[in-house]
């Protein structure tokens, strides 16, 4: 996979290019590209010199997700929703003679709150008498950390820690004994578990014994049809956070409310935008405010119960321009994988030319300690303009997250430091409004040409 001048080619070999023609040819493939379960995919009538010269024989090219996403910024919902792709796509494969090699999330991503399936190099011809080899992978990528996070057990700072997943083991001993020895997760984590460590130095010839004894499609037809079953019935119950109701907003008036969402839609409505990113989107009303003259938005929060929601909301009314991501600005992503550039940092993966940052300052600046003056800094990398609200000292919020600091935590927070980071850091202010409450001001700022 490459990316050229805006496009993204895939180069094929002869035998995965012999796969690509039989997937080709399939009902299923055709149906998937069409209602945007699997990404349109197009021959390149000739392959590129560059890719010739290396010895590739076939080049496609994709359609461009808007923005790349990882399965730790996801939510519980959109993890379920990934994987139950994964395990239908193999089945429709299966019925007609393919199988995919593997089963990671990392195959998936989302435009805006749809998945769709990206490794069309995962497809490949069904080899008879042989398993399921995604099976390991799907459980530990996909099953393991949703059977923790229905179990109430933290699942995403696990999954951003190692690439590999959860193994049987790990996933076997974090689990309550209760969830442990129900029938369905005992066999695919506690014998899944002991046949790993039964049989890890065992030199046997397992595909051969699995041929003898008649492995065919019919039996990874009912695994992957079991799998389902128990994805399924999981489901995350999370207890009300501080930012969960944060979409009632007792603290705001209508009027502070109704100005500004007329703010954002204005500072929006300057000129079309491609893409807007919204810092700390909360329930998305802002969001959708600047949506209306855009193309596609990124709507970001720390807090995982308030972006599932906003995920359940946004797959309802079937909305494939909005995003919704979990990420802590005081912790985002960096690159990682292979040497560390396998997979892109956040802030690499999003090219906005509106940044929304609402109701945020006064959390990283006095909860996160984050210094108003790199706050700014990290807004001016963004290089867009910027729409920020800015709780003032006097602000209740404000005040209630102060008196859980000491004195000098907070003495630096006020209008006149961020005013001078902003002028410093290459914005100019086109407008400055407070809303009706008197204790936040609202900001448009615009990048220095």
């Amino acid at each position: 996979m490459l990316r050229r001048n805006g496009r993204v080619l895939r180069a094929l070999d002869a035998t995965a290019a012999a796969d690509f023609e039989a997937l080709e040819a399939t009902k299923f493939f055709a149906e998937a590209v069409e209602d945007g379960r699997i990404v349109a995919t197009r021959r390149l009538a000739e392959v590129p010199a560059e890719l010739a010269r290396d010895g590739w024989v076939v080049a496609l090219e994709h359609d461009v997700v808007p923005v790349i996403s990882y399965p730790f910024e996801w939510t519980f919902a959109m993890l379920r929703e990934a994987a139950l792709l994964q395990l239908d796509l193999t089945e429709q494969a299966l019925d007609e003679g393919l199988i995919t090699k593997d089963a990671t999330p990392y195959n998936v991503q989302f435009l805006g709150a749809g998945p769709v399936f990206i490794d069309i190099g995962s497809f490949e011809r069904l080899t008879r008498g042989e398993p399921w080899f995604g099976y390991r992978q799907f459980c530990e990528q996909f099953l393991n950390p949703l059977l923790l996070g229905a179990a109430g057990v933290p699942w995403r700072p696990w999954v951003r820690g190692t690439t590999r997943g959860i193994t049987p083991a790990e996933c076997r001993d974090t689990l309550p004994l209760r969830r442990r020895m129900r029938p369905s997760v005992f066999a695919h984590v506690g014998l899944h578990a002991w046949a790993e460590r039964r049989f890890a130095a065992s030199s046997r010839d397992v595909r051969g014994e699995m041929r003898s004894a008649g492995m065919g499609p019919a039996v990874i037809r009912a695994q992957l049809r079991r799998l389902r079953k128990v994805v399924r019935r999981l489901h995350w119950r999370p207890r009300e956070t501080a930012w969960s109701g944060y979409g009632d907003r007792a603290h705001y008036d209508d009027a502070d409310l109704g100005a500004k969402e007329d703010f954002v839609r204005k500072a929006a409505a300057r000129r079309h935008r491609a893409q807007v990113l919204d810092l700390g989107a909360n329930d998305g009303r802002f969001t959708d405010a600047a949506l209306e003259h855009a193309d596609y938005a990124v709507a970001l929060d720390r807090d995982e119960v308030a972006v599932d929601r906003l995920y359940t909301r946004l797959r309802e009314r079937g909305e494939q321009r909005v995003l919704p991501l979990c990420v802590d600005l005081g912790d985002p992503s960096g690159s990682f994988g292979w040497r560390a550039r396998e997979r892109s940092a956040f802030f690499d993966r999003v090219h906005p030319d509106l940044v929304l940052l609402l109701a945020v300052v006064h959390h990283l600046a006095i909860t996160d300690n984050v210094p108003l003056s790199e706050v700014v800094a990290m807004l001016a990398a963004l290089g867009s303009d910027t729409v920020v609200e800015f709780p003032t000292p006097d602000d209740p919020m404000v005040q209630r997250l102060a008196a859980q600091k000491k004195d000098h935590d907070a003495r630096r927070y006020d209008v006149a430091t961020f005013e001078a980071a902003v002028g410093a850091h290459g914005f100019d202010v086109a407008e400055r409004t407070p809303l009706p409450s008197g204790t936040r001001l609202m900001y448009d700022l615009r990048r220095r040409t």
